[in-house]
């Protein structure tokens, strides 16, 4: 009887939680399908890269940079001031990146490749060094590891290399209503995947392209290192047209 009892009470102090009195309801954005949503195939979304990236022979940008080194693995977190400054790239891999000290207008940095040869020129701190466009040491200061390929692989987005193999899949990403903050809007997208020649049964991941499918251009692209992190991360929007080609 007393085992009955006890039993009967629990569910009593059940009964708040089964009937909702003790549950709590809060406003969250609406998520919503995106309005267009287009088709392609492998061979038309490489097509489209390509022709982007043969477009562009030269680029110069003027450009404002903030760099932060450091974080939590080194327990600190440096952020320096933003410079302004210019990028003049030209293919095959000529590159220059002169940046200018806030408010006095003098060199910050300097730096210049021509693809194999790799200098930089930081007056402030009276240094300069030489070298490849490979990092062969790495530096605890990160602006110090700055080499050619991050730029030239953030600017120009490029196609499938001759010893690659790629892969499409499908992803969706939420991302916000410009024409209504109350709202988000859930965008299907392409995912292109290049990898490095298989090795037995096991391939590198080199890059990935995600493609909005409302437009069919990038808005981002993952590049990763040997080891198979992400070494750069690019974003693009804004699309401007140069010529015939879209830009971002």
């Amino acid at each position: 009887m007393r085992i009955r009892q006890a039993a009967a009470m629990a569910i009593l102090g059940l009964a708040p939680a089964l009937t909702g009195c003790l549950t709590h309801t809060r406003i969250v954005p609406k998520t919503r399908p995106a309005d267009v949503v287009l088709n392609a195939e492998l061979e038309d979304l490489l097509k489209q890269v390509d022709v982007r990236f043969n477009a562009a022979q030269t680029m110069n940008a003027s450009v404002e940079i903030v760099a932060t080194t450091g974080g939590g693995r080194q327990g600190k977190e440096t952020q320096y001031p933003s410079f302004s400054g210019y990028i003049f790239l030209r293919k095959p891999q000529d590159l220059r990146v002169l940046l200018r000290v806030p408010f006095l207008g003098s060199v910050a940095l300097d730096m210049v490749s021509d693809g194999k040869t790799w200098r930089l020129w930081v007056p402030r701190r009276n240094l300069a060094m030489t070298g490849t466009s490979e990092v062969t040491k790495s530096s605890t200061n990160g602006l110090e590891n700055l080499r050619p390929a991050v730029f030239f692989d953030s600017l120009l987005i490029h196609g499938l290399g001759p010893d690659q193999v790629v892969s499409l899949t499908q992803d969706t990403r939420v991302i916000a209503n410009e024409k209504n903050a109350k709202d988000l809007i859930e965008e299907p997208d392409y995912d292109l995947e290049f990898l490095a020649q298989p090795k037995g049964q096991t391939a590198h991941t080199v890059r990935v392209i995600h493609i909005s499918r409302a437009n069919l251009l990038p808005y981002q692209q993952d590049i990763y290192g040997p080891d198979g992190t992400v070494v750069t991360r690019a974003f693009y929007s804004n699309y401007q047209k140069f010529g015939d080609t879209p830009s971002p």
